[in-house]
């Protein structure tokens, strides 16, 4: 053991260290740096897993790319199809990072009630589609099997259901426009088999979920045809780039675009969570920060004569300030140690119990999603540590204006 480190401890030990005049401050730093690496804690973990929430809610809807006509690019319906003749399905091989593709097609038209209706767009989904997500959003019956014959279940959204106060194995008749106006309108008759709760209002308030085939005899296309390709990678970090050899793989015929170009609105907005996570890591730092300089500040104050005498025994300025870093230093770990143990716990029972709730119309989501990962608590963890002694060097420097004569007089 050094002897810097000796003297801290002895320091730390002591019990008139604990009961003198300094103890209410160093009490308030360690309660500063706990209340700082929780409210970083909170902020990291809710800000990324809103971002990751509504991400992936998106994603549900349409795949991390998608594959369409140029001139589907402003349309919510499919208006020109594309044959699943293609060297990229229903297999991306030449992509490594793509790990799904599915051919689909939407299709506006309204439901028409006995006293009201709506309208919707019917997204139609065939035996490659991917119920992953949806099986998440599923809050009533059950999912439809498009694997076998074309039949008339559906997935509808609980803000429909609200909406139209429709429920389960309900039987609602769907009209859709011709392109000849003067026609009478298709109409199919639905069975409500299921009923989803994405929280994301744009897309609930108008998609149900059908079969492809019946999408696909309304325009009279062939068995062969879907309105677009929405495909599914491995990591959503590596977007622009795998959403750009998507891109350049698909024939010249068509266009490949990723899910943040598509919706700019929704990832625009979820970007700015980064900018307030960041600023308040930057305040909570600052301000444990200020208050660990006080609390060295009246350390040092309240040892003047022990400066001193180490001094008049030959001890130099940086031995002396090395004793006050290691007292600092302990008193911060001591800050994390609750910090993160009160942070934690709050995440934990937040993650599995959902105790604070949001209003999904403003946030899409009803309660506040969680993200725990060891990664960023330890980040956080040292740099807190690293900045606030940093931010201590600057105080400590007055220990080498001190006279060891004044010192030892000092009372």
């Amino acid at each position: 053991m050094n002897f810097e480190f000796f003297i801290a401890k002895r320091i730390i030990d002591s019990k008139a260290y604990k009961s003198s005049i300094s103890a209410p401050i160093i009490k308030i730093g360690i309660v500063a740096i706990a209340l700082g690496i929780i409210v970083m804690m909170i902020a990291i973990a809710t800000g990324i897993g809103l971002q990751q929430k509504i991400r992936e809610k998106v994603i549900a809807f349409n795949g991390h790319s998608i594959i369409q006509n140029y001139d589907n690019n402003n349309s919510q319906e499919s208006i020109r199809p594309i044959t699943t003749d293609q060297d990229f399905y229903p297999e991306f091989k030449n992509v490594p990072e793509v790990t799904h593709i599915q051919g689909t097609a939407t299709k506006s038209g309204i439901i028409r009630l006995e006293n009201d209706f709506e309208y919707i767009i019917v997204k139609g989904v065939g035996a490659d589609y991917d119920w992953q997500y949806f099986k998440d959003f599923l809050v009533q019956g059950r999912l439809p099997d498009y694997t076998k014959a074309r039949n008339q279940d559906i997935l509808i959204s609980q803000y429909l259901a609200n909406r139209l106060q429709l429920k389960l194995n309900d039987r609602i008749n769907t009209y859709f426009l011709k392109d000849d106006t003067t026609r009478p309108p298709n109409v199919i008759t639905y069975n409500i088999v299921g009923i989803y709760d994405s929280g994301l209002q744009e897309f609930d308030q108008l998609y149900v979920i059908g079969d492809l085939r019946h999408i696909q005899r309304l325009n009279k296309w062939d068995d062969n045809q879907v309105g677009r390709f929405e495909v599914f990678i491995d990591n959503y970090n590596t977007l622009e780039k795998t959403g750009l050899a998507i891109f350049k793989e698909v024939p010249s015929n068509l266009n490949a675009k990723t899910v943040d170009k598509e919706y700019p609105f929704i990832f625009e907005w979820i970007k700015i969570f980064d900018n307030n996570i960041y600023a308040i890591i930057g305040i909570m730092i600052l301000v444990a920060g200020i208050n660990m300089i006080t609390a060295l500040l009246v350390l040092i104050l309240e040892r003047t004569q022990m400066i001193g005498i180490l001094k008049a025994l030959g001890s130099n300025n940086l031995a002396i300030r090395k004793i006050f870093l290691y007292n600092a230093g302990y008193l911060i770990l001591k800050g994390l140690f609750w910090g993160n143990l009160i942070g934690l716990s709050l995440l934990l029972l937040q993650k599995y119990f959902g105790l604070f709730p949001l209003d999904p119309k403003t946030y899409h989501v009803s309660a506040v999603p969680v993200y725990i990962n060891i990664g960023y608590i330890i980040a956080l963890n040292v740099g807190t540590f690293v900045l606030c002694l940093l931010m201590l060097l600057v105080p400590s420097y007055i220990i080498s204006k001190i006279s060891p004569v004044k010192a030892i007089r000092f009372d």
